[in-house]
Formats: C-alpha cells, structure tokens, sequence
C-alpha cells in the first residue's frame, strides 16, 4: 500500500551495484487515495470507537475524517505525514462531535494504546436476548428508532427519513428511547 517515493525515478539518487537508486529514509508515499484509506481507515475507526463507545457514531467520525482530509490533504505527503494530518482532523472531528453532543468538547486524544486495543467483539447470545428484551419493553417508535441507529447502523439523518421526522426529532427520540431503554434496564 505504501510505496517508496523515488522507486521509479532514476534521478533519485546513485545505483548501488546495480540496485536501485538510492532515497531519503522515511519518504514513504501513498500510491493514491485508496491506498491512503485502506491503510488508515481501521487505525481512525478504532481511535473513534474508543473514544465514542458506539459503533454507528464511531463509523459517522470515520466517515467525518476522511471526508474532511480528502481536500487538502496531498497523496505525495509521507506516510507519517498522512497519519498526522488524519490524527489532527480525528481530534477536530471528536470536538465537534462531542460540542454537538454534549455541549462539551473533549479535544485530548492518546494515540499511544491504539496497536494495542482489540478491534469490538460481536455480542454473545445473553447481550442479545438482553437486547431483545430491553427492545420488547420499549414503545413502538422509541424501540424503531434504537433499532435503526444501533442495530441497522443507521445515520441520524437516515433513521429520520425513515421514521418520516425530522432529525432534531430523531435526535430526541434516540435521547427519550435511550433513557427508557436504561430504565427498563435497571428494573430488571
């Protein structure tokens, strides 16, 4: 995915014995946007995920980020380079998020742990009938909207169309169906 840049030049540099030429150590390029993607892309999510906890949220940010560096971001920058300027827009990307949320921007990011964290499991069968469970109790439009944002991984402003409301609607009837869902929870 990533390639040397200078690889195919021959005014890069000297030939060693017959080798290729020689290049400037860490000039590693993206051959183009889908390589840059591909590389970065689980590296993102994951970063977003540990800093959201939910899976459709954590696709949006993703989404969010590179639609965001598609522009200014040059291909010919250096891997390093590229993973920089996505790591800054992830930070930006989060504050935002966080700002249209919570009313509350969380902008420090610890890029430290993330080789280390696992990518999220898939849930076992007691989550799911808890799930089910938890759905069964709730009422038909607050149990639709769950669904379609956690389990069908539905955009606001998709699960929106879908229940015919707006998506200031949607977002309070995923705030009301989440408390209800918590309460149902606790009672049992």
């Amino acid at each position: 995915m990533v390639r040397r840049s200078g690889a195919s030049e021959s005014a890069a540099g000297p030939a060693t014995r017959g080798g290729p030429p020689l290049r400037p150590a860490g000039r590693e390029v993206y051959a183009d946007w889908e390589a840059v993607y591909q590389d970065n892309v689980d590296r993102v999510y994951r970063l977003m995920y540990a800093r959201v906890g939910n899976r459709a949220d954590a696709e949006d940010l993703t989404t969010d980020v590179f639609l965001a560096a598609l522009r200014p971001l040059r291909v010919s920058a250096s891997a390093p380079e590229v993973r920089a300027y996505l790591f800054a827009t992830a930070r930006t990307a989060l504050a935002a998020h966080w700002q249209r949320i919570q009313r509350h921007p969380i902008t420090t990011l610890d890029e430290g742990h993330l080789e280390l964290m696992p990518a999220p499991a898939e849930p076992g069968p007691a989550a799911r009938a808890r799930v089910e469970r938890i759905l069964a109790a709730l009422s038909g439009r607050h149990r639709r909207i769950l669904e379609l944002r956690f389990l069908c991984s539905c955009s606001l402003k998709e699960a929106a169309a879908e229940l015919g409301v707006t998506v200031a609607n949607a977002k309070v009837l995923q705030r009301r169906a989440l408390r209800q869902a918590c309460e149902v929870d606790a009672r049992s």
